[in-house]
C-alpha cells in the first residue's frame, strides 16, 4: 500500500456567532467559524415563523375557491356507451371445427 497518502485526521472545534462550542474529529483541523449552528437556527429551536408572503394563500383561495384537487375525486362508473360484447361458446373438439368450416 502507498504511505502518506492519507489526510491527517485530528481534533476540530466549531465556533457558532450565538457562542456555541462544538467539539468533533475531522481532516480539517484546529478552529472553524460559523455564523448559524443547530443550538440558534429557527429550524432546530422551533421558533421558526410560517408567513404568508404577500397574501398567496388569499389569493389561491380566491383563484381556485373551493375546487378539489385533482386526483381526490371519486370516480364515476362511465355510462353504457358500448354494448358488451356477446360470449361466444367455445369448441370442444378439432371435429366441431371442422364441420362449420365445411
Amino acid at each position: 500500500m502507498k504511505q502518506d497518502i492519507h489526510p491527517k485526521y485530528g481534533h476540530a472545534s466549531i465556533h457558532c456567532a450565538c457562542g456555541n462550542v462544538i467539539e468533533t474529529q475531522g481532516t480539517l483541523q484546529g478552529v472553524v467559524q460559523v455564523e448559524i449552528c443547530s443550538a440558534c437556527h429557527p429550524f432546530f429551536t422551533g421558533k421558526q415563523k410560517l408567513m404568508d408572503t404577500a397574501g398567496r394563500i388569499d389569493r389561491f383561495q380566491k383563484k381556485f375557491g373551493s375546487r378539489v384537487a385533482l386526483g381526490t375525486q371519486k370516480k364515476t362508473k362511465k355510462s353504457a356507451a358500448a354494448p358488451a360484447k356477446e360470449k361466444l361458446p367455445l369448441k370442444t373438439s378439432l371435429k366441431d371445427l371442422k364441420k362449420e368450416t365445411e
